[in-house]
């Protein structure tokens, strides 16, 4: 089943459970896609990796703004941009512990043959790409930079 479609359901779903916390963090996610599948030269369906692009976005943007609530002592907004990224984490693939992360960095480095620091734009490369949704772009690279010995 596409997300699109889970989506709706889930939304149904909430709907008559009357869970306004999912609710709305489905209603977002479900914007989310039809925006992208308006878009301009975009496919009438979205691809799993861009949908999987398109939550991890989504989560992204409500821990960032959790944060920000949370310096601004507003406690009341920040749960609801915290109830909202649990919602989405559940259509996110489950994301690699520390140990997992390494082992694929290392496993990545060994098969682009990086030798060192000037090597992390071609294992940066293959690591988003391969890691997409498992693991933060953020911590990819601090894991890829410490690998390498940078």
């Amino acid at each position: 089943m596409s997300l699109k479609l889970q989506i709706e359901a889930d939304i149904k779903t909430a709907m008559l459970s009357k869970d306004k916390d999912s609710l709305r963090a489905l209603r977002g996610i479900k914007s989310m896609i039809l925006l992208a599948e308006t878009e301009k030269g975009a496919q009438e369906s979205l691809t799993k990796e861009a949908e999987i692009k398109l939550l991890t976005k989504a989560a992204k943007q409500r821990k960032e703004s959790a944060e920000v609530y949370k310096t601004q002592g507003r406690a009341d907004l920040e749960k609801v941009e915290l109830d909202e990224l649990a919602v989405i984490e559940k259509y996110l693939p489950k994301q690699l512990t520390e140990e997992e992360l390494i082992e694929k960095v290392k496993e990545i480095v060994a098969i682009t043959g990086a030798k060192g620091p000037g090597d992390m734009g071609k294992v940066m490369a293959v690591a988003s790409k391969e890691l997409a949704g498992l693991a933060d772009g953020k911590v990819i690279s601090f894991m890829v930079k410490s690998i390498l010995g940078n």
